[in-house]
C-alpha cells in the first residue's frame, strides 16, 4: 500500500498507538476480536519501524512487558465497547472523537443503521485514504469537525436525527477535554438523544492518574507525552450530572471485564471500573458473545472512585437544559 503520511499532532499518534495495539491482538492467539485494518493504519502513516503490529514484533521491542500491557488493556476496551454496540442494538450510532476506529467496518448493525464519525479534518482526511477500498456493514458518515466547535450543527447537516434513540461512544476522549468542554459535551449529547438512548465513555479525565509509570513510560517511548497532553483539572462528574438528568447508570470493574472474557488482570498496571449495560436488549436474532466465563477468581483491589468505561441509558424524553 502507498504510504500517506498524514500525521500531524500528538493526538493522531495517540490514535496509531491504540491502532496498534488493537493489530497486535488480531494477530494473536485467540484474539477477543479482530481488527484487520488496524494494521493498514501503521503502515500507511509510514511508521511500521516504530510500531509494532504482531506480537512477534513486540516480543523483539525494546519494552515488550510494557507493550503487551497495553494490549491487554486495549483488548478488553475495544471488546467491552464492541459489546456495549451489540447490546444496545440500536441504528443510529455516533463515535465521537472516532481516530482510526473501525467499528463501521467490522461489527455487525442492525438494518438501516447511520453510523457517524467525527473527528478533525488531517485524521478523516488520512482515515479516509486507507479505506477507500473498503466496504462499510452500515452507512457511514464521516463529519469533519473540530469538536470544540459547533459540532452539533454539522452532525445535524449529516442526516443526524435527535427523535431517533442513539447510541453514543467518546472513547478515550475525556481525559484531553478541559471542564467547561466536558460539561459542553454532556449537555448536548442530553439535547440531541431521545429517550432510550446510551452513552459509553472510556477513560475520564481522573482516570489518567491511574496509570502507573511503566504505563506512561511505554507510551511515551512512541513520542506521545500523554501528561502534557490530558487535562485533570477538577470538574463536575459526569455521573451525577446525567443521572440528575434522567440517564441510568451501571457498573462493573475491570477485574470482572477480565473474568467475562477469560483475560485475568491480576497485577494490571491500570485499574478500571468499566460501567457494563443493565438490560441492553439485542437485535432480534441477534447471538450474544461468549461470555468466557472465568475459572477462578483473580481480583485484586481496587482503589476508590475510579471509573474508565461508564455506560449511561436514557429512560425518558430529552430535556432543554438550562
Amino acid at each position: 500500500m502507498e504510504k500517506h503520511i498524514n500525521i500531524t499532532t500528538e493526538v493522531d499518534v495517540t490514535a496509531l498507538v491504540v491502532a496498534a495495539t488493537r493489530a497486535i491482538e488480531t494477530n494473536g492467539d485467540d484474539p477477543l476480536f479482530k481488527d484487520h485494518l488496524a494494521a493498514e493504519f501503521i503502515r500507511a502513516a509510514g511508521v511500521a519501524d516504530v510500531f509494532p503490529v504482531t506480537p512477534e514484533q513486540v516480543g523483539q521491542s525494546d519494552n515488550p512487558e510494557g507493550i503487551r500491557a497495553l494490549v491487554r488493556v486495549a483488548a478488553l476496551r475495544t471488546r467491552f465497547l464492541d459489546d456495549y454496540f451489540a447490546e444496545a442494538g440500536l441504528d443510529q450510532v455516533v463515535i465521537l472523537a472516532a481516530g482510526l476506529d473501525t467499528r463501521a467496518f467490522r461489527l455487525d448493525w442492525p438494518a438501516g443503521c447511520t453510523l457517524f464519525e467525527l473527528d478533525h479534518g488531517s485524521m478523516m482526511d488520512f482515515k479516509q485514504k486507507v479505506l477507500d477500498q473498503e466496504r462499510a456493514t452500515c452507512d457511514r458518515r464521516a463529519v469533519s469537525i473540530d469538536l470544540r466547535t459547533d459540532w452539533p450543527d454539522a452532525l445535524t447537516e449529516a442526516g443526524f436525527d435527535p427523535e431517533r434513540p442513539t447510541a453514543w461512544l467518546a472513547e478515550g476522549l475525556l481525559p484531553f477535554l478541559p471542564p467547561a468542554a466536558e460539561e459542553n459535551l454532556f449537555d448536548r449529547i442530553h439535547e440531541l438523544s431521545a429517550a432510550g438512548s446510551t452513552v459509553a465513555v472510556w477513560a475520564t479525565a481522573q482516570d489518567i492518574r491511574g496509570a502507573d509509570q511503566n504505563m506512561r513510560r511505554t507510551i511515551t517511548d512512541f513520542g506521545v507525552d500523554i501528561k502534557a497532553m490530558t487535562n485533570t483539572e477538577p470538574r463536575q462528574d459526569a455521573r451525577e450530572r446525567l443521572t440528575s438528568l434522567g440517564w441510568k447508570v451501571t457498573e462493573s470493574t475491570m477485574d470482572q471485564l477480565g473474568e467475562r472474557y477469560r483475560r485475568p488482570q491480576r497485577n494490571h498496571p491500570v485499574t478500571f471500573s468499566p460501567l457494563n449495560s443493565d438490560g441492553g436488549r439485542r437485535r432480534h436474532g441477534d447471538q450474544p458473545h461468549d461470555k468466557r466465563r472465568p475459572t477462578a477468581d483473580t481480583r485484586g483491589p481496587e482503589p476508590p472512585g475510579f471509573h474508565a468505561a461508564l455506560l449511561f441509558r436514557k429512560g425518558r424524553p430529552a430535556e432543554r437544559l438550562p
